[in-house]
């Protein structure tokens, strides 16, 4: 996932995650800015605010005025809390985020995500809603600009780009890398011309629209298919935008792997992201084992953690030899 380092928010950037919090722990939002990096805030109902920054960890102490590294002076979240925030994040109208939380997320303007656990209720043997909601997570997104500076020149072939997975275990960083690679296809880098590249961002995560307006950098020549599946809007793009580049994020279910074969068909070219820890992983799953098998892709980028903590990747050919 993608990482944000709060000194660099806008007031309005702060606000967006500060204003789904009750009351007390909003003023613990000033302390936040002032430390720095905040990956995640996990709430669990009886258990303590947890504030992820980097490898460490922070509590909402008990007098709710500062943060703490020290478990035992911790307060906890109660199940008002939750109640509230759920509240605060539908704006008041749970019923018109009933899609969002039957996937299991609220996406907050930005590109924030909200996960959402608690009692599924099933019909037919599909979840149709959750109640009981409390557990959530919240992930913090953010731009990062020339992230994929360094990557984007091996993924040009022909006036077009080879097609191409990023891949990574959770919280690596592949949406931040995806979307600063969309912006520099779609602006033109590296002596290239730009492409058109369609986004299809069924979290809101990679282009955060907001009233359709996209709030995070695209590039110029990029169109944006939000809140639709992958499958769905992958379709009606080929039908409408002619795009050069599709790029999707976190493909892993057979819908999306037959919509993929079928963009392929068409002539454009897809950039994607998937879960996976190294090559050997990905070559386990078996759409990827039928892929491999007919050439599908031609550049892996695997992303990986430095010593120091700091995000860089690798990247194969279709072949599995590596470029760099």
């Amino acid at each position: 996932m993608a990482f944000l380092f709060i000194k660099n928010w806008g007031n309005r950037m702060l606000e967006m995650i500060q204003r789904i919090f009750p009351e007390p722990v909003r003023r613990i939002f000033p302390e936040l800015e002032r430390m720095g990096r905040l990956e995640e805030i996990r709430v669990r109902v009886g258990q303590p605010f947890i504030f992820r920054m980097g490898e460490r960890e922070y509590f909402l102490d008990n007098a709710g005025a500062r943060l703490t590294d020290v478990q035992e002076a911790a307060c906890t979240a109660q199940k008002e809390d939750l109640a509230q925030m759920l509240l605060l994040l539908s704006r008041y109208s749970l019923y018109a985020f009933e899609e969002e939380i039957r996937r299991g997320y609220i996406t907050l303007e930005g590109g924030h995500r909200v996960g959402l656990a608690g009692q599924a209720v099933l019909e037919a043997g599909k979840v149709r809603t959750l109640r009981y909601i409390n557990f959530m997570n919240i992930r913090v997104a953010r731009e990062k600009k020339g992230c994929a500076a360094g990557m984007v020149p091996y993924l040009y072939r022909d006036g077009s780009i080879y097609n191409t997975l990023i891949l990574s275990p959770p919280g690596m960083g592949k949406t931040t890398y995806l979307r600063d690679a969309v912006r520099l296809l779609s602006n033109g880098c590296a002596g290239q011309k730009g492409l058109r590249v369609c986004v299809l961002d069924e979290r809101s995560e990679i282009a955060a629209c907001h009233l359709g307006i996209p709030q995070n950098d695209v590039g110029m020549r990029t169109d944006v298919m939000d809140g639709c599946t992958k499958a769905e809007g992958m379709e009606m793009v080929l039908r409408s935008m002619s795009p050069q580049v599709i790029a999707v994020d976190e493909l892993g279910g057979e819908d999306d792997f037959a919509a993929v074969e079928k963009v392929l068909y068409c002539g454009s070219r897809i950039l994607g992201t998937v879960h996976a820890e190294n090559m050997d992983e990905l070559e386990r799953k078996p759409a990827l084992q039928r892929w491999g098998r007919n050439s599908v892709f031609e550049r892996f980028v695997r992303l990986k953690k430095n010593m120091d903590g700091s995000r860089g990747f690798e990247i194969y050919d279709g072949s599995r030899k590596r470029l760099c």
